[in-house]
């Protein structure tokens, strides 16, 4: 067989199975876009209600607050501005010395959302989406996640949340499609690292 058909046939085969893969993928990502139904957002949220402190109870771990202990936020409002202002603070340690950690950002509704959904800012130039997915009926904790399940927090108004808000907090991030598996415990200890 001359280069010239050998050629061709390799270049034939390998064409073929590009194009097979590409079908494969594009099937596999129909048939996971058809399993995964992203979450559904708490029915209304009044704005006026979450602002002031609140406590990290359990999240996806992310790179900012690794080793973070007792995490809080803090949501004020902002005169004559279309945004919340976020402080979020955190106590880590390091070869045995305790350091604050804060970082700041804004919060944006999303229209027509009825304040469940926003867009937050914390490092220029990104813009993380969230939801609101699950809220008390008197404000004492929420659920905020992101819309694709990459992440999720449980937060409380207090620094301690009952086991039974918790686990139901848990149920309705299982129903909505996160992984559960993830989810850790934020450490309220914050005068020791042990």
């Amino acid at each position: 067989m001359d280069c010239e058909l050998q050629f061709l046939i390799t270049l034939v085969i390998s064409e073929m199975k590009t194009t097979t893969l590409i079908i494969f993928l594009l099937i596999a990502m129909t048939v996971h876009a058809q399993n995964s139904q992203p979450p559904q957002s708490a029915v209304q949220v009044d704005p006026g209600k979450c602002l002031g402190r609140w406590y990290d109870i359990a999240s996806y771990p992310t790179g900012i607050r690794h080793d973070c202990r007792c995490t809080t936020l803090d949501f004020e409002p902002v005169p004559d501005r279309e945004f919340i202002r976020i402080t979020s603070r955190c106590v880590k340690f390091r070869n045995g010395k305790s350091r604050l950690s804060v970082t700041r950002g804004k919060a944006f509704a999303v229209q027509g959302s009825d304040n469940t959904r926003f867009k937050v800012h914390f490092f220029s130039p990104f813009l993380r989406n969230c939801q609101i997915i699950g809220l008390a009926d008197d404000y004492s904790w929420a659920i905020v996640g992101h819309p694709n399940q990459k992440c999720v927090w449980i937060l409380n108004r207090e620094s301690y949340m009952p086991t039974d808000s918790y686990n139901n907090a848990l149920q309705i991030i299982k129903e909505n499609g996160y992984d559960l598996k993830p989810i850790q415990k934020t450490p309220q200890n914050c005068d020791n690292p042990e």
